[in-house]
């Protein structure tokens, strides 16, 4: 509509349009205004006011500040400028215009089905690139998993990440006269932990062709000191101060002659059950991360020898497991739920074990939603 037109017109309009919601005004092909269907129809069915208004000019009952936009604004711009507008600009619509003379009329909805199918779109994106990150991840496992397979012939893996890749990583290698493992949790989960675990990952197999695989506590120091230079933790580094970020870890090597288990942890704890015990034991490590700020560069983690005989039971996990919020106290898991069911498997296969543990878990956790990446590994002594 432009100024000259009347009220009666802008009626004649929204009859012949049904679907109309509302009509901009212009003065000389620059917008001044919009009239929306709903305020004007319930202005002109009032007492006289047909009579008093049809043949004034429709500005009378025009919104003389509508959103304006110029055409060439982006859709996000434009999101963000409807919004900061408030919800007028979603209901009523606003003016499209280019160098301030107008062009046409855009609604809330039809923006809300753009910006839908453009998230959309990103998210495809987003997800298909995320979904090739757990390939990758998968891939760089495969090795651990398969030299494990081959190992030990009666032993037991659960690495479920909460999202599509996750912050948990396993290492396992065999070597003639015994084999090393280690399970760590790096700091968060998704993709920022994914590439800290490539980065401690490819870290503890350096330090491992370094310093070989039978001292746990001091792969555990090398690893730390190699986070901290790859993040830039280290003291007096003020001009490009690291983040915050490490990893929970438990580090053992296995003597296949002596059956001694040599056992390093930081924030990390090992479950063993010998033949004939009744309650078993917790093996603590020490209570410091690896690479996070905390930690000094020079920390020493210290080895924790443990005999084992043929038939003991050996559980590790990460605190995905043990933090899990569920029950009917909605509390967390707990250790003591992980022994009682070893305990009560103890007898069954390392697999078979883990297979209780995840179905204890499962039940425990309900309606809650997972909170952590998911990693555990047994193994029975031959």
């Amino acid at each position: 509509m432009t100024t000259e037109q009347n009220n009666q017109e802008v009626l004649d309009v929204f009859g012949k349009h049904r679907d109309l919601a509302s009509l901009p005004v212009t003065e000389n092909d620059t917008p001044i205004g919009l009239i929306n269907r709903a305020i004007f129809m319930s202005q002109m069915s009032k007492p006289y006011h047909r009579e008093l208004y049809n043949r004034k000019s429709c500005i009378a009952f025009m919104d003389k500040e509508p959103l304006v936009v110029d055409a060439a604004m982006s859709i996000e711009a434009l999101t963000f400028k409807a919004v900061e507008y408030g919800e007028k600009a979603l209901a009523d619509g606003f003016i499209i215009a280019r160098d301030g003379r107008f062009l046409g009329i855009g609604h809330g909805l039809q923006l809300m089905r753009v910006v839908a199918d453009m998230q959309a779109e990103k998210n495809r994106q987003i997800m298909h690139s995320i979904d090739y990150a757990s390939t990758i991840q998968r891939s760089m496992l495969r090795p651990s998993r398969e030299a494990l397979a081959r190992t030990l012939g009666d032993a037991g893996l659960v690495w479920e990440p909460r999202d599509v890749v996750g912050g948990d990583f396993y290492h396992f290698a065999a070597f003639e006269d015994g084999w090393f493992a280690a399970l760590a949790d790096c700091t968060g989960h998704g993709v920022p932990g994914a590439f800290l675990t490539l980065i401690s990952s490819s870290i503890l197999i350096q330090a491992i062709e370094q310093r070989g695989p039978r001292d746990p506590a001091a792969l555990l120091m090398a690893v730390n000191r190699g986070i901290k230079q790859m993040l830039g933790q280290l003291d007096g580094d003020d001009e490009t101060p690291g983040s915050n970020d490490g990893m929970d870890a438990a580090f053992f090597w296995f003597d296949n002659a002596s059956r001694q288990l040599v056992f390093a942890g930081a924030k990390s704890a090992l479950f063993v059950l010998q033949p004939g015990e009744a309650e078993g034991e917790i093996v603590d490590g020490e209570r410091m991360g690896v690479g996070y700020v905390d930690t000094n560069l020079d920390f020493a983690w210290q080895n924790r020898l443990v005999q084992t005989q043929p038939d003991s039971v050996v559980f590790v996990t990460t605190d995905g497991l043990i933090d899990q919020i569920g029950g009917p106290k909605e509390i967390a898991f707990g250790k003591r739920r992980i022994r009682e069911a070893i305990r009560g498997s103890r007898h069954a296969s390392a697999a078979q074990i883990n297979d209780a543990i995840l179905d204890q878990y499962r039940a425990w956790q309900g309606h809650h939603r997972r909170r952590d990446d998911l990693t555990f590994f047994c193994f029975r002594v031959q």
